[in-house]
């Protein structure tokens, strides 16, 4: 490993913890803004949706061209849109004005990183490490990433101090939004100084994808929806709404318990890389998913919050063991100039997995249910995480062949 490598792998670290803290701090800043702005409660599903149209967008174009055009100068012109989508959306304006902000600016209401750049980032960190090690490279970066969306979602107390200063509600939410879009901007120049070792061997006529390789990114993308398509049922929001109404939690102590689930999914990541050596990328993935998701069900049947609290951070400590075990293997089982294809296609259908979950969870939701939702969620992963396991099995990457 080259000191030029290892240098490349930090500045990613860097530029994802940055972006990750931005993620924690958008969804709860713009909701601020908004309702201090007097805007319409509709009008912010519409700027959240348009953001992530544009993120989706974004990764498309990234896994079709961004080999060709270069990494590095895709990862910059991304990171730049971001921060001035960012500061155009805090500075307010016509709702046409800010829905074009949004998604030109990729704007993440999702209170996770989400979009374009964890793909580009999830293809170059491969080139930073062996075979051996890939899968403990990415555990430490999504370790990051939850470290991140923990310390930002502490933001929605920012406002309330600039109140205390003497701002306006309106004027303290959009200034810490431009916070936002500022860390964005200082991840601009870690983007600039990465080594050119980041780039795809293959940067003009990249040849086409192996009929092997198809294949498995077929087979991934089909395995993976039904995973995200689950996961649409088991928002963050709806968990909020959960321990609010049924167990008449407090703002302050759901707070706290979503800073104490990020940190559990930062500390799972590391156990899950060593977990993986023991059992595999495929094991790990699978027997950590499946009690997780009867975890969650068993939080909306009991009706002691303190049980519903160790139950969830139980959960939370499984939930994401299978990300950077899932990330690992995706550009592990294809060739190295296909993992641009890997990752941008497994990332895409999981966005539109998410948005197709959220939409089919509100029918079940009716009349108040909140069990609803969740068993349907929670089947349908179980059932993604059997059909992995019988797919895929035996696709081993090459550290376990």
């Amino acid at each position: 490993m080259t000191d030029a490598l290892l240098s490349d792998r930090r500045r990613i670290y860097a530029v994802s913890l940055l972006r990750s803290i931005g993620a924690g701090m958008a969804g709860p800043l713009l909701g601020l803004q908004l309702a201090a702005g007097n805007r319409d409660p509709a009008f912010l599903g519409l700027v959240v949706g348009t953001g992530l149209a544009g993120a989706a967008v974004a990764a498309w174009m990234i896994t079709l061209g961004a080999d060709r055009w270069g990494r590095r100068r895709s990862a910059a012109l991304l990171c730049l849109l971001t921060a001035v989508g960012g500061f155009a959306v805090a500075w307010g304006g016509p709702e046409a004005f800010i829905l074009a902000a949004a998604f030109f600016g990729m704007l993440n209401g999702m209170g996770k990183d989400r979009g374009a750049l964890p793909v580009l980032e999830s293809v170059m960190l491969p080139n930073t490490v062996n075979a051996e090690g890939r899968t403990q490279v990415f555990a430490r970066y999504t370790a990051l990433q939850d470290l991140g969306h923990g310390l930002g979602s502490l933001s929605i107390c920012l406002p309330g101090l600039l109140v205390g200063f003497g701002l306006s509600q309106l004027n303290a939410s959009s200034s810490c939004l431009a916070l936002y879009a500022f860390l964005s901007l200082c991840a601009l120049p870690l983007y600039l100084r990465l080594s050119p070792a980041m780039e795809s061997e293959v940067r003009h006529d990249p040849p086409p994808l192996s009929p092997e390789g198809k294949a498995t990114i077929r087979k991934l993308s089909l395995l993976f929806s039904l995973d995200a398509i689950g996961g649409g049922f088991l928002t963050s929001a709806g968990m909020t709404y959960i321990f609010a109404v049924h167990f008449h939690a407090t703002t302050t102590q759901i707070a706290l318990l979503f800073v104490a689930a990020r940190l559990l999914n930062a500390l799972s990541h590391l156990a899950a890389a060593w977990l993986a050596k023991k059992i595999g990328l495929v094991n790990t993935m699978v027997f950590t998913h499946i009690p997780s998701s009867l975890l969650l069900v068993t939080v909306a049947c009991t009706s002691s919050f303190p049980l519903a609290v160790v139950l969830f951070l139980l959960r939370e400590g499984l939930v994401e063991m299978d990300v950077p075990t899932r990330q690992s293997y995706v550009v592990a089982v294809v060739a190295p100039h296909e993992r641009s294809a890997a990752a941008g296609w497994t990332s895409l259908v999981r966005m539109g997995g998410w948005s197709l979950g959220a939409f089919l969870a509100a029918p079940l939701s009716a009349g108040g249910s909140i069990t609803a939702p969740l068993i349907a969620g929670a089947s349908l992963k179980i059932f993604y995480d059997f059909a992995l396991w019988s797919q895929c099995r035996k696709v081993k990457p090459p550290e376990e062949r």
